[in-house]
C-alpha cells in the first residue's frame, strides 16, 4: 500500500519533501508532479526500482529515461555539454523541455538507449520537483506517468493512488500540473533539433 502525501504546490513542506527523498534513497518508486505532467521517479542507481517502473509502464530497453535535476550545477556530471548547448539549456530552464545529450560514464548503462549513449536532462518549473531533487542532492530518474494503452498522462493524484497503490511506494498530491509531455530538444548536433513537440514552445529554438 503506497503512502500519500499532500504537498503544497507553491511552498512545499520541507518535512514531507525530506520524507519523500528518503523513500527514493531507500529504493522506492514515487509519483510526483512536474510542470508538464505527473511522473514516476526513483534513485538513478537502483536497478530494482528502475525495473519496477519499466513493468508499470511496460517499457522496453529502448526507452530513454530522463534525469530531472534541481539546477544546472549537476549537468556536467551526467551529460557532455559544450558551451552552445549549455547556453541553450540555461536560457530555457526551468521549463517544459527535455534535452537529449550524450551521457557521461556517471549514468548507469541500463538507463541509456542500447545503441546510443544518450540521456534526457530536464529542470522542471515545479517547486515540488525542484525541492525533491535538491533534497536528494542528485537527479531523479524519471519518466512521464502514462500507463500502457493510454495516450496522455494521468492527472488526478487520487486516481493515480487507486490504480497504482500496490505498485509504487508514494504518491505525491501536488495539485493539477498539466497533461502534456515535455517538448524534446536534441542537442547532439551543432543545431538544436525538435524531436517531440509537447508543452514547451519549440519556436524559441529556431533562432539557434
Amino acid at each position: 500500500m503506497s503512502q500519500f502525501f499532500q504537498i503544497h504546490p507553491v511552498n512545499p513542506q520541507a518535512r514531507l519533501i525530506e520524507q519523500a527523498a528518503e523513500i527514493i534513497r531507500s529504493g522506492g518508486v514515487v509519483v510526483y508532479p512536474t510542470d508538464s505532467a505527473y511522473a514516476l521517479g526513483c534513485h538513478l542507481g537502483d536497478k530494482k526500482a528502475v525495473d519496477r517502473i519499466k513493468r508499470i509502464r511496460q517499457l522496453d530497453d529502448k526507452h530513454n529515461f530522463t534525469l530531472v535535476c534541481g539546477d544546472l550545477s549537476e549537468l556536467a556530471t551526467y551529460a557532455k555539454v559544450d558551451n552552445q548547448a549549455f547556453r541553450a539549456i540555461k536560457a530555457h530552464t526551468p521549463g517544459q523541455y527535455t534535452f537529449i545529450l550524450n551521457a557521461t560514464s556517471e549514468v548507469p548503462r541500463r538507463l541509456l538507449h542500447p545503441k546510443r549513449r544518450t540521456i534526457g536532462i530536464r529542470i522542471p518549473d515545479n517547486p515540488i520537483a525542484l525541492a525533491l531533487a535538491d533534497a536528494l542532492r542528485e537527479p531523479i530518474m524519471s519518466t512521464t506517468l502514462i500507463l500502457p494503452g493510454d495516450d496522455i498522462p494521468l492527472t488526478d493524484p487520487y486516481e493515480i493512488r487507486d490504480l497504482l497503490q500496490n505498485q509504487v511506494d508514494l504518491v505525491i498530491d501536488g495539485g493539477y500540473c498539466g497533461m502534456e509531455a515535455t517538448t524534446v530538444i536534441s542537442l547532439l548536433n551543432e543545431l538544436p533539433e525538435v524531436t517531440r513537440q509537447g508543452a514547451g514552445d519549440s519556436s524559441v529554438f529556431e533562432a539557434y
